[in-house]
């Protein structure tokens, strides 16, 4: 099937190539790049007219006033990635949303978030491009793009652009921009391969004693606790593609075509020490291992009376004692995801005459993944057990509380039960993903219009998921298996075949430990289905002009007015279709119902763009400049929106330049946004702010937790401690709403761009930034929600806490309501610092030096509009601010072009800043997540024309992330590794073969 794909795909291209040259119209164009320049080899190149990420209108130079920063093809090579996010996430205003890394809560997806604005959540608020042109929805499940789509040594570079671009490129731009330029213009065979795998060694000795609290659990129960062998070597990569060009005999065409294979092995996080255990809570010398009370033999309680656990070597009922009985759910999560991708498409362009141009590109993906977490079981999924189960012993039946006369009248009585499916093993999320994505245009030179040049294309894509949960339990067959009576004979059934409700039902005997049968798992295990689709249709047109041409200069200036003025057409479409159990939550781990939906939204936009000289070439002036850009949108939900830009430059001399915007950038809200169908999900809280037995006492509600309110406690359940959720997980209410604005977001940059005469080959650049977002479409908070109730007063946020029947928020009915709102808003303001060196050691080769760095200097979150509940996450992390948000991380690069013919080698340093927990909590030992610095070593060897090697590892001192017991599911296995190197060194080699 594949093998057909990409043979039908390089045939689509040729028989384009050849309908193109039958056409009469257009002009060759080259795409390329605006940026600071970080080698002394981009200082001298591209001095033709380039297109600019941000702009529409081609520029002279490498000049913009929107700060953009490249990485090219070869820091793909250098730090031998076969994930493209993992290049990007590398630069200090990108952070990972989606990831490898995520299992719990994956979609599958490779998403980017710019300046980390997202708080955790989907990555809609950075748009993603190829070659300037949009990438659909990732899934039906994540809105925002699928980075796995790209192939990586497909690209040329990766401009990255911040801040608002939403008048140039439409609807979600407000973090900025990611642009993928890929090659297009590729002539002959390249075979290009790489091996890679993570090596560390387990020797955790941070925060206190955790090898010997996991080595201390594992003398009790060593099939739960174990730590892993000292030295383990796991997370095998394996890439090649393939890519082939030809030109046309005439040299007016090109056809790039490629076809890519990737295979990433899992990792397990009970193979590295620091996440063999959950951690349950931290104090201030160390940490614990925690767990889940979903647990093993099991949990039985009415959160009242009685709470037991199985004792295994007696087989009666004993007391649960949460600190050495709840279950350790962190060996089986993987901690990175095991993946599978075939990638195959072309890059097409001929030139058919001196007015037109005909291009085209088409991209394929097969993707496989599989996030697993810890198995699944009975959350406290059923109430209540009915006393003549034969199941149960006569000393079981008399601990829970029945009577002779209650077992003779078949009575039931309130027990809940929390029992881990430890025979059946681990959920498994199997999710898979075709997508298809075509583009198809021509550009050119308008004939007999000096200065006038146009570009026209359609494009379509189309993203299909098929998704199955395995391994999980079905809520109606669990209570069906434990309603278990004797059918006369001595025999042990279900009531329900007795009665005919359900014949195949099975007993599952959980209270005699080995009981469980794999009859009874066949029965109660059931798959969980999901397939959907995503499409992208969109038309777009444009003009660009140069009307200096006709009169529209100034005299002081060189150039003259340039304007770009044009239409676009924008459809994105969303289906869901979930089975009955992933509908209705029957999904006994699921935290909530996944219920399918569909809708679309079309937009129609005009736009404009215009840039000035007002001055050049004088004294004290080589250049004053300004430039603006206007769109309007109008879409079918029946909201409009407009945004705008202006920008100045200002260079007095070729030395230095000073550039200055301020846009208006808005984003509509998605199709998931609008018509997500309401239901449960979990969110992440160290504790119950009304649990009174909470050791830290951290945020406790105090009387404002008592009552007879829905979301008040009486006395008895603030300190009876089953208020806590053990597992640190509460349920919310999510969902759509259809009567969402567009939230809109006013970015101001100013800064300065130095490439001084006197100091040849060094470039460097400071620009200030602020973004601030009003009306953004996003959640309050859960976590907040209860701070405003509790802590604040706020009546609103009450009324959205509803408790079960014994006060929790983690059992059965209790929740916070936390639908989809436009909040208060979100502002951030920090600086973009960059500077690069290139020079010449004579004999000893040349030296280039790179630095790119942000430093953050406020980050604001309005949840509810009011100023005075707003709270600040710069150098915060925890359950409000979710993954780490430093105050300064950067990267820095030494590269060094060795005398020994065509060896290369470079060094790059990261540094993550520290973050504090947002709490405000300094008792703990992770109180402070400390600063981070990785070491990346590489080489590249060309050791003939046509094979080159490359060669290198990724953090090299094997450092340990930091840890923490407030990671949640926003992070994975005690720490966040979206943003930190949590599974140690990585050994990449790799080929390169031209012929």
């Amino acid at each position: 099937m594949k093998s057909r794909l990409l043979a039908s795909s390089v045939f689509a291209g040729a028989a384009f190539m050849a309908q193109a040259s039958m056409l009469a119209v257009a002009q060759e164009a080259d795409e390329a790049v605006d940026t600071v320049a970080t080698t002394t080899e981009d200082a001298t190149a591209r001095q033709e007219t380039v297109y600019v990420t941000g702009s529409r209108i081609a520029q002279p130079n490498m000049t913009t006033t929107s700060p953009v920063t490249s990485v090219s093809a070869n820091d793909v090579k250098l730090q031998g990635v076969t994930r493209v996010e993992d290049l990007v996430t590398q630069l200090p205003q990108a952070f990972a949303a989606q990831n490898s890394t995520v299992s719990n809560g994956a979609s599958g997806t490779a998403t980017v978030s710019l300046r980390n604005l997202d708080l955790g959540g989907s990555a809609t608020r950075t748009l993603v491009l190829v070659d300037g042109k949009r990438l659909p929805y990732g899934s039906p499940n994540d809105a925002a793009a699928d980075l796995n789509l790209i192939p990586g040594q497909m690209v040329e570079r990766v401009d990255v652009l911040t801040g608002g671009a939403s008048a140039v490129y439409g609807s979600d731009a407000i973090a900025g921009v990611v642009n993928f330029i890929m090659k297009d213009d590729f002539e002959g065979v390249q075979i290009d391969t790489q091996y890679g795998f993570y090596q560390h060694n387990n020797d955790y000795d941070t925060n206190g004693d955790l090898r010997d609290v996991i080595a201390q659990r594992a003398v009790g129960n060593p099939s739960q606790f174990a730590l892993p062998d000292d030295n383990v070597i796991d997370g095998y990569s394996k890439e090649i593609t393939a890519i082939m060009g030809v030109n046309t005999d005439d040299g007016r065409g090109n056809l790039t075509a490629w076809f890519g294979y990737r295979n990433n092995d899992e990792v397990l996080q009970g193979d590295r020490d620091y996440s063999a255990c959950a951690i349950g809570s931290a104090t201030a010398t160390g940490f614990t291992c925690g767990g889940s009370s979903t647990s093993f033999p099991g949990r039985f309680t009415d959160f009242d009376a009685f709470n037991y656990t199985i004792d295994p070597a007696t087989g009666e009922f004993r007391d649960f004692d949460a600190a050495t009985d709840q279950y350790n759910y962190g060996p089986l999560n993987f901690y990175q995801r095991p993946d599978e991708r075939y990638t195959a498409g072309f890059n097409g362009h001929y030139q058919i005459n001196d007015y037109a141009e005909a291009y085209t590109q088409f991209m394929f993906m097969d993707y496989q993944s599989n996030a697993q977490i810890a198995p699944s079981g009975n959350f406290f999924a059923t109430t209540s057990i009915n006393c003549d189960n034969p199941l149960i012993s006569a000393s079981q039946l008399a601990d829970i509380g029945c009577t002779s006369a209650n077992i003779a009248a078949g009575d039931s009585i309130g027990m809940y039960i929390a029992r881990r499916n430890v025979e059946g093993g681990g959920r498994q999320d199997h999710l898979g993903y075709q997508t298809y994505r075509g583009v198809a245009g021509l550009r050119g030179d308008l004939y007999k219009a000096p200065g006038w040049s146009y570009d026209i294309s359609a494009s379509f894509a189309q993203v299909t998921l098929s998704r199955s949960y395995r391994n999980e339990f079905s809520i109606t067959r669990l209570n069906r298996a434990l309603n278990v009576v004797d059918d006369g004979t001595g025999t042990a059934v279900c009531a329900s075949v007795l009665d005919g409700t359900d014949p195949n039902c099975v007993p599952w005997d959980i209270f005699t430990v080995g009981n469980v049968t794999p009859e009874a798992l066949a029965y109660l295990q059931v798959p969980l289905l999901q397939t959907g689709t995503t499409e992208q249709n969109i038309v777009s047109g444009v003009l660009t002009g140069d009307l200096g041409q006709y009169g529209f200069q100034l005299p002081s200036a060189n150039s003259g007015l340039q304007v770009a003025i044009g239409a676009e057409y924008r459809r994105d479409a969303l289906e869901s279709i979930t089975d009955n159990s992933f509908a209705t939550g029957d999904g006994a781990g699921q935290g909530g119902p996944t219920i399918g939906l569909s809708g679309a939204v079309d937009s129609y936009d005009m736009f404009a763009e215009f840039q000035m000289p007002l001055v050049e070439g004088k004294p004290g002036v080589e250049l004053l400049s300004i430039e603006g850009a206007y769109r309007y949108s109008d879409y079918s939900t029946g909201i409009s929106a407009d945004s705008y830009k202006i920008g100045g430059d200002y260079a007095p001399t070729s030395d230095i330049r000073f550039r200055a915007s301020f846009q208006k950038a808005v984003r509509a809200p998605n199709v998931i946004d609008l018509f997500q169908a309401q239901g449960f999900n979990l969110f992440d809280l160290d504790d119950d702010l009304c649990d009174f037995t909470d050791p830290a006492g951290d945020g406790t509600g105090g009387a404002a937790c008592i009552g007879t309110n829905p979301w008040q406690v009486t006395q008895a359940q603030a300190d009876g401690g089953a208020l806590g959720s053990p597992a640190g997980q509460y349920n919310y209410l999510q969902g759509g709403n259809p009567d969402l604005q567009p939230e809109e977001a006013e970015t101001l940059t100013i800064g300065f761009v130095a490439t001084p005469t006197f100091l040849p080959g060094f470039s460097a650049s400071v620009d200030y930034y602020n973004i601030d977002i009003t009306d953004a479409i996003s959640t309050v908070g859960s976590s907040v929600t209860m701070q405003l109730c509790y802590l604040q007063g706020d009546a609103d946020a009450c009324q959205r806490i509803q408790r079960n029947a014994n006060g929790q928020l983690w059992v059965g009915t209790g929740n916070v309501v936390d639908l989809n709102v436009n909040i208060g808003g979100v502002e951030t303001s920090g600086f973009d610092i960059s500077a690069a060196y290139g020079f010449d050691m004579g004999k000893y080769g040349s030296m280039n030096l790179s630095m790119n760095g942000t430093l953050l200097d406020s980050f604001d979150v309005d949840p509810v509009g009011n100023a005075a509940y707003a709270y600040d996450c710069v150098g915060k992390y925890g359950n409000d601010c979710f993954t780490p948000t430093p105050e300064w991380r950067h990267r820095a690069r030494a590269s060094w072009v060795t005398p020994v013919d065509g060896l290369d080698l470079s060094a790059t340093w990261r540094y993550i800043g520290s973050a504090d927990l947002d709490t405000g909590v300094t008792n703990r030992v992770d109180s402070t997540l400390e600063e981070q610095n990785y070491i990346d070593l590489a080489g590249q060897w060309a050791a003939k024309d046509w094979v080159s090697f490359r060669f290198g590892v990724n953090n090299v001192l094997d450092d340990d992330p930091p840890l923490s017991a407030s990671t949640g599911t926003t992070g994975n296995g005690n720490t966040y590794p979206q943003t930190y190197d949590a599974m140690g060194r990585y050994f990449f080699v790799g080929a390169t073969f031209d012929f």
